[in-house]
């Protein structure tokens, strides 16, 4: 059998969802596929219900300890044999003429990387939408790493770019010896395109959405914390010190790294009120006055409250 793409699906406690997934990968039109489920451990039947598939285009992969979801996908790119690896979350699907529309757009174009636009079901509303703009990918018929990194700042829109799901050549990956970072629990996907694209990866883009991200009712994201966002910093001078930048590149990578440090200043200063720390928290306000824009207005106001004393406190002694 001719393997054109391998569907890699990293699955953590995915019983639900993973049936579905692998369905819609084994459903391609008019392409050779095979399906690759790396189980991350997990505590539930996800590894039992992939094994049950009998068909023969579907492997199974049990990880021995908790790998993340880079590390994850590291053991699936170690052992698929597609000519392209396409990622496919174990909670989304595929429509049936995705690979075909992506992989003739990749011919045409010449290029070693291609995404579509997703398509967000949420399943309790019952609505369905584009998350990106049409218009706004049709205007970006070929992303640069620039244009990825500008659209990945934290805070700045409710989707980013980074949620886009590649179609890469697996003979370029190999090439480059690219791999995610197991370092990330959170924006591997990110790093590991952005890694692409500095290595001179092409990358087509389709406007029409042809992966379908699934909101379920109850379901629970993976929540950002501090410890995340010092990770991707630290993740990001790696990058830095692995890629050489063109000008454009670098301007929006600065402006990336301030708003990483942004974010990271937010989110110590929202745990320092959880916990009551009122000194932690105005020192990280006046350290980083523009984490507290990103509060809101009530949470400004507790804060405001909340240092208050301190203020006045600081005031008496000056006098």
């Amino acid at each position: 059998m001719s393997i054109d793409v391998t569907f890699l699906i990293a699955a953590f406690n995915a019983e639900e969802t993973i049936a579905r997934a692998i369905g819609s990968a084994l459903a391609q039109e008019s392409v050779g596929v095979e399906v690759v489920i790396v189980d991350d451990c997990s505590s539930d039947g996800t590894a039992a219900i992939a094994e049950g598939f009998p068909d023969e285009r579907v492997r199974v992969i049990r990880l021995d300890s908790n790998r993340g979801p880079g590390g994850a996908r590291n053991a699936g790119l170690d052992a698929a044999r597609g000519h392209w690896i396409a990622v496919l979350d174990a909670d989304d699907t595929v429509r049936p003429d995705r690979m075909a529309r992506l992989l003739q757009r990749a011919a045409e174009t010449g290029s070693e990387v291609v995404v579509d636009n997703l398509d967000v079901i949420d399943e309790a509303a019952g609505t369905s939408m584009p998350m990106f703009g049409i218009e706004r990918l049709q205007a970006m018929p070929e992303m640069m790493l620039a244009d990825f990194i500008a659209g990945n700042l934290l805070f700045e829109e409710k989707f980013s770019l980074g949620y886009m799901k590649p179609v890469i050549r697996r003979d370029f990956l190999e090439r480059h010896a690219l791999r995610y970072a197991e370092t990330l629990r959170i924006g591997e996907d990110y790093l590991f395109l952005a890694s692409a694209l500095a290595e001179g990866g092409r990358c087509a883009v389709e406007p029409e959405p042809f992966y379908v991200y699934h909101i379920r009712p109850g379901s629970i994201s993976r929540v950002l914390e501090l410890r995340h966002v010092e990770a991707m910093l630290e993740a990001d001078k790696a990058f830095l010190r692995g890629h050489a930048l063109d000008p454009t590149a670098r301007r929006v990578q600065t402006r990336r790294t301030r708003n990483l440090r942004k974010a990271a200043s937010y989110l110590s200063l929202i745990g320092h009120l959880k916990d009551r720390a009122a000194l932690k928290a105005a020192a990280t306000a006046i350290r980083d006055p523009a984490a507290v824009r990103l509060l809101g207005m009530p949470i400004s106001v507790r804060l405001r409250r909340v240092m208050r004393p301190f203020r006045q406190a600081g005031r008496v002694a000056a006098e």
